[in-house]
Parts: structure tokens; sequence; C-alpha cells
């Protein structure tokens, strides 16, 4: 019963939409009404307010990685393994991407995803991150450094957490990310893609 706790718990928090929190503190329009509609960081740039966008990615990364530490540091005292642990991990992702509060319409998840391989381990978050930033330097398409780093992160985990359940947790996280990926991949194919900066 505690363990459906967390996961539930972690699933409201994946909920919490930053980018439509942020944009009314800030006095924007609602992220989802304009540039691609996703209520990330990305689209609130493009209002071309730098703070709201920065408020989005940290309170997205923050929900993920409180997620994943709250679970890992206390979850034992309640009786939660690491498949426990494991759950909270996807769940904490499926609320960002399909949260309650914006009717199962959420963002892609790079942030948070970030935040979930931070609090599994600061030097897993850190190699990701290092991935990211070195892939949308070469390239300037922010949707192919977090391509990248999914497939990085997919097979890291399997060495770095050396086969624990949070293993295959993280899999699933990188997948999920991915398939939400699946038009910027098109327009990657096709050459339409926009640039970071444009």
């Amino acid at each position: 019963m505690t363990t459906l706790i967390f996961i539930l718990a972690a699933y409201l928090l994946g909920s919490v939409p930053f980018a439509v929190v942020s944009s009314k503190l800030f006095g924007l329009a609602d992220p989802r009404s304009y540039g691609s509609g996703n209520p990330g960081a990305t689209n609130v740039l493009r209002s071309g307010n730098k703070a709201a966008a920065l408020v989005t990615l940290l309170g997205d990364g923050a929900k993920g990685w409180l997620a994943v530490w709250l679970a890992r540091q206390f979850g034992a005292d309640f009786g939660v393994g690491d498949l426990g642990v494991a759950a909270v991990i996807v769940a904490v992702f499926l609320g960002h991407v399909f949260p309650v509060f914006l009717g199962f319409k959420g963002g892609k998840g790079v942030a948070t995803a970030a935040g979930v391989l931070f609090g599994i381990h600061p030097l897993f978050g850190l190699m990701s991150a290092a991935t990211w930033l070195l892939v949308a330097f070469v390239s300037r398409y922010s949707s192919l450094a977090a391509i990248v780093t999914a497939l990085e992160a997919g097979v890291v985990s399997w060495i770095f957490l050396n086969g624990a359940p949070t293993a295959p947790a993280v899999d699933v996280v990188c997948l999920l990310l991915i398939l939400r990926h699946q038009e910027n991949i098109r327009r990657l194919l096709a050459g339409t893609e926009a640039r970071i900066g444009k």
C-alpha cells in the first residue's frame, strides 16, 4: 500500500505543469496556445521570456529529481523496494507527459527525464547532460540532442546501474521520450526542424 502511495505521489508531482504555472506567473499566454503547443521549456522560450523558460526547465527537472530522490532516500523505511523505486521513476515521467491537470496532454519530458537521472545518481545525470550539451552545440538541434541523449542513457543505465530494476525503468522513460519526439524525427529527416535560436 505504501508503495502505491509513493507511485501515485510521483505521478501527481510529475503532473504539475510548470510551463503553464511559470507562464501565468510571468503574465504570458498559455504555452499550449502558440508555437508547438507543447507545455515545456523550449516552447515557453518561444515567448521571448527567458526567465519563464528557465523556471519551467528547473521546475520540470526538479520534480523528476525530487520524486526519485524521496523514493530512494526514504522508500526503504516504508517498505518500498527497488521495484517500487523503478515504478516511481516511470510514474513521475508519465505524470509529465500525461498530466491529469492538463487533460493528459503534457510535454515531451526532456527536463523531467534529466531530473530523474540526477535523482538516480548525480554522475548519471551529469553524463547525460554533457551528452545533450555536446550534441546540441554541434548540431544546433534541441530535439536531436534529446533523442541521442535518450539512446545514450538507455544503454548506459545497464552498465551504470548494474542490472538493478531501475535500469529497465530508465529504458522505459527513454523509449517514451523518443516516441514523444516522432514529429521532430520526421522534421529532422525532412530537413525542416528548427535549430536552437531560430
